[in-house]
């Protein structure tokens, strides 16, 4: 069994300082095999945020997989955003773009989907999409196979917006190498679909799992909230944790259950 600790959108620079010390502790009282990060750790990509999201992540001291997300790229600086784009996140966060994490049970890849050219939006490319192939097929079929990003590949319930460009060319790989799980967040909404809502591939249905913001003031009408996924092949559990200011708790607030069937994932 594998337990995975989902955050996102921590946005150092416009956070509830109070959720920081009560998510410490709540990761180590899940003790997770993996904490995955889906992107914009920082608010505008300011030295002191960054130095502030380090701080958070060297406080959970359990094997992360972190990704960049689009504010995690210059705003207001023309010159350093098309010019220097994720200089800073590279060296204060992690250098790697596409990180690895892999153990006897899945195989975790991140893939960076923040551009300096889309603003907000998010777009992946083909040699991204062949590094993640070669990983994926290296990996013995019996492991649960997971992609994170910041852009989502489908609009949780609820946003308006685009998804990842060149989405449909990631979900054809995806099916391809079989990956079981998709991870982000973007749009501060938790949600909980699968990918044969909008993409037709026949036989091929991973889950994509949305996180909410987990620890900023820009909730978008949502409470903080992160998502504890377990995993004991053949079945996946997501719980949905949001944060109780009043009780500084992450309580649970829905659990939902998928078993797998070949390369498609069915709700119970």
């Amino acid at each position: 069994m594998r337990t995975i600790v989902h955050l996102s959108d921590l946005h150092f620079g416009r956070i509830d300082p109070a959720i920081l010390a009560p998510l410490v502790t709540f990761a180590a009282e899940v003790k997770p095999d993996l904490v995955a990060i889906s992107g914009d750790l920082t608010q505008r990509a300011r030295t002191a945020e960054f130095l502030a999201a380090k701080e958070f992540l060297a406080a959970i001291p359990f094997p992360q997989i972190v990704v960049p997300g689009n504010h995690d790229v210059p705003l207001h600086n023309l010159f350093a955003r098309f010019a220097r784009k994720l200089n800073r996140y590279q060296h204060y966060i992690t250098t790697d773009l596409q990180p690895i994490f892999s153990d006897e049970e899945m195989v975790v890849v991140g893939v960076n989907t923040a551009r300096a050219f889309t603003w907000k939006d998010g777009r992946i490319n083909r040699g991204q999409l062949e590094q993640l192939r070669a990983t994926m097929n290296r990996a013995r079929s019996a492991r649960t196979k997971i992609v994170v990003t910041h852009h989502p590949f489908d609009l949780p319930a609820g946003a308006s917006g685009r998804v990842v460009g060149r989405s449909r060319l990631a979900i054809k790989t995806l099916a391809e190498c079989g990956v079981d799980l998709l991870l982000a967040g973007h749009f501060h909404i938790a949600d909980t679909s699968q990918t044969a809502k909008r993409y037709q591939f026949p036989g091929y249905s991973a889950i994509v799992v949305s996180s909410g913001t987990s620890t900023s003031t820009r909730g978008r009408g949502q409470p903080n909230s992160l998502n504890v996924i377990r995993i004991d092949a053949p079945n996946l559990t997501i719980e949905r944790r949001t944060w109780r200011a009043a009780s500084s708790l992450f309580d649970i607030l829905s659990v939902e259950q998928f078993r797998r069937a070949e390369n498609q994932w069915i709700r119970e």
